[in-house]
């Protein structure tokens, strides 16, 4: 059994105790600090570049920086932030030399399609309708047809599970931005999932409610015609 078995795999004390041994000398305990990260790496780097080979590259990439950069860690914040925000800056760097970068500014251009058009209300279970890998693939798609800067912003969020300081600072904005972001980033996925999951209601169901849409508009009609 190697001897990095005895150090859990998880928590920053468990990151901490790892990264002495390396600073120590001891370069084979950066491996399973890899092990640990590679996933959370990976999902971050996919979600700013949106193409796996890509992203694996970017991953690459964020764990050499982050083994010649390792005495830079100051341990101000969690291991995982400073790795995220690597891996962030090698993925966006990436996305800018291949010429297809997005602002990190919340542009005119995205803002004219960073709102849904309708909303529909979701099934209570949509079990029913696909099995749990095809709900899984839907998702997966839905988030990756995301605009980059929402896509980036809903993985670090509410994937990766970080706190809005955290991701704030991994993409290197302000608190109030990354949560506009996320906001819309939000509205946009369930826009995108709902043709998928919307309840499907009754025609009889759906005419009342038409009816009563045009009632209320003869209503306003009546009223304005009268004054």
């Amino acid at each position: 059994m190697s001897e990095y078995a005895q150090i859990p795999g998880t928590g920053s004390e468990d990151d901490l105790a790892l990264i002495k041994l390396v600073l120590a000398g001891d370069r084979r305990a950066f491996e399973p600090l890899v092990r640990k990260h590679e996933r959370r790496v990976f999902r971050v780097t996919l979600a700013v570049l949106g193409n796996v080979e890509d992203a694996e590259e970017a991953m690459q990439d964020t764990f050499i920086k982050a083994y010649r950069h390792l005495e830079q860690f100051r341990g101000e914040s969690r291991f995982t932030t400073w790795l995220t925000r690597i891996a962030v800056n090698e993925a966006l760097q990436k996305r800018q030399t291949r010429k297809e970068s997005v602002s990190l500014d919340e542009s005119s251009n995205l803002g004219s399609r960073a709102l849904p058009r309708r909303f529909e209300p979701w099934t209570s279970n949509p079990e029913k309708l696909y099995g749990k890998q095809e709900i899984r693939q839907i998702v997966e798609g839905a988030i990756q047809a995301l605009p980059p800067i929402y896509r980036e912003t809903l993985v670090l969020r509410d994937i990766e599970e970080m706190s809005a300081e955290e991701a704030a600072e991994a993409l290197g904005i302000k608190v109030a931005a990354l949560k506009s972001r996320l906001l819309r980033a939000r509205l946009l996925l369930r826009e995108s999932l709902g043709h998928h999951f919307e309840e499907r209601r009754q025609l009889s169901t759906r005419i009342l409610d038409s009816v009563k849409r045009l009632r209320n508009m003869m209503k306003v009609m009546a009223g304005t015609a009268g004054r």
